[in-house]
């Protein structure tokens, strides 16, 4: 059976720290009652099947909880159905950049409010200002990342990391470039 549900972990296996083996992390889905349990790649994204009526912030709060009590590691986690996934992957308003690696979605825990949208234009604004092209477009609950001189060159990748990634901004992200949102449809429709 196809996965219903894809998890997407922020902040683990990088550089050595938050470390999660990918058996224990489908172990510990499993256990959370899931079906299907299989990752992709080590950077925490986890396909699974719910219920159709499962609430997405619901399991996302039980990973995140389930996670830290049993593998020791603080890490948020996201949750998308399979069909939100494929509504991100349509409404990606940069279909044009052939480099899948300069465009990143940053799936957020909820739609951002009126505090988060006013710190991205100012770190947009002040990317700007610095001469850099890159550029966040907002559709739903998720940010939408363009860095045509790559991301790991983007002072405005790392500003909006630094800002979805504070727990007191009260909603929380994490990005993966567009190779893996693709493959991650993919994987879902088996």
């Amino acid at each position: 059976m196809a996965a219903t549900h894809v998890a997407l972990l922020r902040g683990i296996n990088l550089g050595g720290r938050n470390k999660v083996a990918m058996a224990d992390l489908r172990a510990l889905v499993t256990e959370l009652g899931h079906a299907d349990v299989s990752t992709y790649i080590q950077s925490g994204n986890v396909l699974f099947s719910a219920p159709a009526d499962a609430d997405a912030a619901s399991l996302a709060l039980a990973m995140t909880e389930a996670i830290a009590a049993k593998l020791g590691v603080t890490a948020p986690v996201v949750v998308l159905t399979r069909d939100e996934l494929a509504e991100v992957v349509a409404a990606n308003p940069f279909p044009d950049e052939p480099e899948p690696r300069r465009v990143h979605a940053v799936v957020l825990s909820e739609p951002p409010g009126a505090e988060l949208t006013a710190k991205l234009d100012a770190a947009v604004a002040q990317s700007a200002a610095k001469g850099f092209r890159d550029e966040i477009k907002v559709v739903g609950r998720t940010l939408y990342l363009h860095t045509p001189e790559g991301y790991g060159n983007s002072d405005l990748a790392a500003t909006l990391m630094r800002i979805v990634g504070l727990p007191k901004a009260g909603t929380t992200g994490t990005a993966r470039n567009w190779a893996t949102m693709t493959k991650l449809l993919a994987l879902c429709d088996g």
